[in-house]
């Protein structure tokens, strides 16, 4: 495969599928020139380097609205350019990460220079989101309208919750200013109480301490209260419990402005994982029960929850190689995230068309987020699939500079061949 140059590419043998569209046609060609999609029957320009997609689904790229970077002061876990190469390795085009750097992104001056260092590794689309609050310690609202200006898509203190009603209620009063959400890490701190995984009969069973469901679904309360009192765009970041997936249905069927993603772990385990998997199955929200994981996958089937997100979280070996207690939360997540998913098609939970949306054309809607389509004239940030390909997770490594995930080992089916941003290629796995 020869590298696009200057956004024009001929992807020949390929299933054009973008159901945002209304698109499927199979055995189609489609030229990209100057990093949009060209007419049917447009001359193609000498030299145009091409992809035989060998009947692969072409369709538009992922967009992740919930990332970690973690770039700058935690390079040695990620960078945002180990990061980006993570994300096109995943199928995404475009990835939102988060404000818990250090410096925090709660000025414009870090926004700059995280869309600056975006630029330079020149991979994927990457959209920062800034502070709810100054450091995140819930005090003082950050400068919300600089960091808008900034290129900030949204607010969030993601790791801790929005300290209180009063400071949820301003935020969201003054994101509305800017047309952006407030997204918020729905728990209860005092009801955690310092757990380490769900609570229930395995942490009962394991000495660990545990996180019930009460404390996510408080603070989903909570939130979608002060939302009616205050009005603006609340989105609920990771949505793993039964409660929680009712609260958000309730208040959508209220039409209140809520949107909310979820994760692929929350549908894929219980927290059956950590006694095999340990402090790779250390995450927060915690893995809940089957029942939750269920009702997870109830919500992306009815439309409750609105888009399917990573929460890819990287930390360096030595800190994941530590007694459960001390082993920080988070996993990776944006080479796995498609495969995953994919599996809610095989067992018949929802069609291939309704995942796409899930991955792609919703999420860019509800943070108005630029994103792929496949008609004339539309953005070439695209997708190249087998569906029937079989790999293994994190064999034989991943491109993300961390590797603390509870899926390496697993069979997967389902396999991001190419990722092209703006007619660019900016990953392609090897076809043999």
């Amino acid at each position: 495969m020869k590298e696009a140059s200057g956004g024009n590419l001929l992807l020949e043998n390929v299933h054009l599928f973008d159901p945002s569209e209304g698109i499927s046609k199979a055995g189609e060609s489609l030229l990209i020139l100057e990093g949009r999609v060209a007419p049917p029957g447009t001359p193609v320009p000498a030299g145009t380097p091409g992809i035989d997609g060998r009947g692969g689904l072409l369709c538009p790229g992922f967009v992740d609205l919930h990332a970690h970077f973690r770039e700058p002061g935690f390079e040695y876990k990620e960078t945002v350019a180990s990061g980006a190469r993570a994300a096109a390795a995943g199928g995404f085009t475009s990835v939102c990460v988060m404000a818990n750097t250090q410096p925090v992104n709660d000025n414009a001056a870090v926004t700059r220079a995280i869309l600056e260092r975006a630029r330079e590794v020149g991979l994927v689309r990457v959209f920062p989101i800034g502070a709810v609050t100054k450091g995140l310690e819930g005090a003082e609202l950050s400068e919300m309208g600089a960091l808008s200006g900034a290129g900030c898509i949204a607010y969030s203190d993601d790791g801790r919750p929005v300290s209180t009603a009063l400071m949820l209620r301003r935020a969201l009063e003054y994101s509305r200013l800017f047309g952006k959400p407030v997204i918020d890490h729905c728990e209860d701190m005092p009801l955690s109480n310092r757990g380490v995984m769900n609570e229930g009969s395995v942490s009962a069973e394991l000495g660990l301490a545990g996180i019930p469901n009460a404390s996510e679904e408080v603070s989903i309360a909570r939130d979608l209260a002060v939302l009616e009192l205050a009005g603006g765009h609340l989105h609920v970041a990771h949505l793993s419990t039964a409660g929680g997936v009712r609260l958000v249905r309730e208040a959508k069927s209220r039409h209140l402005r809520v949107t909310a993603e979820t994760c692929p772990h929350y549908f894929s385990l219980t927290d059956e994982a950590v006694r095999c998997h340990g402090t790779h199955a250390k995450m927060n929200p915690p893995l809940r029960r089957e029942e939750d994981r269920l009702a997870v996958i109830a919500g992306l089937c009815d439309g409750t929850i609105d888009a399917i997100a990573t929460d890819h979280a990287p930390h360096a070996p030595h800190e994941k190689e530590q007694e459960f207690d001390r082993a920080p939360f988070g996993i990776i997540g944006l080479e796995t995230a498609f495969a995953l998913s994919l599996e809610l098609v095989r067992d018949g939970h929802i069609t291939l068309s309704e995942l796409m949306i899930l991955l792609s054309a919703r999420p860019s809607e509800i943070f108005g987020l630029p994103h792929g389509s496949l008609r004339p004239g539309g953005l070439a940030d695209l997708v190249l699939l087998d569906l029937e390909g079989e790999w293994e997770a994190g064999r034989p490594g991943y491109r993300s500079k961390s590797r603390n995930s509870p899926f390496t080992g697993r069979k997967m089916k389902g396999r991001v061949v190419a990722t092209i941003v703006g007619g660019r290629i900016v990953f392609e796995e090897s076809r043999g």
